[in-house]
């Protein structure tokens, strides 16, 4: 069973920076995305960004497009999202799923939901304006 475990949320003012990180464990398909999603209480869920892991291509919602950069290490199977010029808007719990590999194509938002997996705790920013 695939589990993903992100880290590295805080609380930062507008303009700061931060990096999360997400673990992979367990096994997976030869091919796959691994994305970053978020939720405020209240709202749907967001997707934000994903890689997929057999050519690193990278996808990312509007929002986020040169304030974002997802990358990752798969020698220690984590994803990491790197966000500057963050914006209180931005403030949300960000969780990290492991989804098809067209995902990358077609975008999070156009990725039923059903497809991700592995769901673990997630990470808290919080941006203060």
């Amino acid at each position: 069973e695939v589990q993903l475990q992100a880290s590295g949320g805080g609380l930062v003012q507008a303009g700061g920076s931060l990096r999360l990180s997400c673990v992979l464990s367990g096994e997976t398909s030869d091919d796959y995305v691994i994305g970053w999603f978020r939720q405020v209480p209240g709202k749907e869920r967001e997707g934000v960004s994903c890689i997929r892991n057999s050519d690193s291509k990278t996808y990312y919602v509007d929002s986020v497009k040169g304030r974002f950069t997802i990358s990752s290490d798969s020698a220690k199977n984590t994803a990491y999202l790197q966000l500057n010029s963050l914006k209180p808007e931005d403030t949300a719990v960000y969780t990290c799923a492991v989804g098809p590999a067209f995902a990358v194509r077609i975008g999070l938002e156009n990725t039923p939901s059903g497809l991700w997996g592995g769901w673990g705790q997630g990470t808290l920013v919080t941006v203060s304006s």
